[in-house]
């Protein structure tokens, strides 16, 4: 049989972009487990904790607390997500969330598009949602 590969915290670290201090965290507060060690005391992670380390980094950009990503890292991939209302429940909520955040960043984006194009003459000429009529914008003052 092959010879399954294993990885130093530090390739670890190089593999997720973790630093070897978070990973040594994530252990002690039992988001991941507890690492194997070689006979020199030095920690060993396998594919399978790499991957694990992943999903860490993709539910904290959901902005999920890492006490509320602890149920998910205990679903196997094998899981129906739906068979859990409630952490099916969150999960819709971080992305609902998300998807808001989505919304409110293409508006500021419309208006800085906007903004530009006033002073380039260039772009579009829609009102972005998030506009400001000239009306309502400071004239500067008059230099004596």
């Amino acid at each position: 049989m092959g010879e399954v590969h294993v990885f130093t915290i530090k390739e670890a670290a190089e593999q997720t972009e973790l630093s070897e201090d978070t990973i040594r965290y994530y252990e002690k507060i039992g988001l991941l487990p507890r690492a194997e060690r070689k006979e020199n005391r030095h920690r060993i992670y396998h594919p399978e904790d790499i991957a694990t380390m992943k999903l860490i980094i993709c539910l904290k950009k959901t902005g999920m607390s890492l006490d509320e990503m602890k149920p998910f890292l205990n679903l196997s991939y094998d899981d129906d997500l739906t068979e859990f209302p409630e952490l099916y429940a969150k999960i819709q909520s971080h992305k609902e969330k998300i998807y808001n955040q989505m919304v409110s960043l293409q508006q500021i984006i419309d208006f800085i598009d906007s903004f530009e194009s006033r002073f380039n003459k260039t772009g579009s000429s829609a009102e972005p949602a998030c506009s400001i009529s000239s009306e309502h914008v400071r004239k500067p003052m008059l230099q004596k």
